[in-house]
C-alpha cells in the first residue's frame, strides 16, 4: 500500500528525474556563485540512481535574496533552473507549492509560481 505521502510526492515523476538530470551540468555552473574560486560541488547519485547537483538549495536561497533586492533576469532564470532539482529532493514536501506562493516575500513567490507551472505542465 502507498501511504498517502508517497503518493503525493512529485518527485517521484519520471519527467522530473529526466529534467534534473539534463539540467546538472547547468546547475554546476550556476552554483559556482555562491563557492569560492576555483571550488566545486559535487554531483551525488540518490540511492534511485538519479544524479542531483548538490548546492543548489544553498544558490537557490542566495538567488532569492537577489531577487527580493530587485535583480531580475539571469536570477530569474537560475531559480526557474533549479526547479526539477528542488522537486526531486523534496523541498516542496517540506513547504508545500501553496505555502511558497502565499507568503509574502517576493523571491519565494516566484518559485512557488515557476514549480506550479513546472509541476502542472508535466
Amino acid at each position: 500500500m502507498v501511504s498517502k505521502r508517497e503518493s503525493r510526492q512529485p518527485h517521484c515523476n519520471k519527467n522530473i528525474v529526466m529534467e534534473t538530470e539534463n539540467n546538472n551540468k547547468e546547475l554546476s555552473i550556476i552554483n559556482k556563485k555562491i563557492l569560492a574560486e576555483g571550488q566545486q560541488l559535487p554531483l551525488v547519485k540518490l540511492k534511485d540512481g538519479s544524479s542531483v547537483q548538490t548546492g543548489t538549495i544553498a544558490t537557490m536561497l542566495y538567488n532569492i535574496k537577489l531577487y527580493n533586492a530587485g535583480e531580475r533576469g539571469n536570477v530569474e532564470l537560475e531559480l526557474e533552473a533549479s526547479i526539477p532539482t528542488l522537486i526531486k529532493v523534496g523541498l516542496f514536501d517540506l513547504f508545500s507549492i501553496d505555502e511558497w506562493i502565499a507568503g509574502d516575500n517576493p523571491g519565494r513567490r516566484f518559485v512557488g509560481r515557476k514549480a506550479k507551472k513546472f509541476i502542472d505542465g508535466i
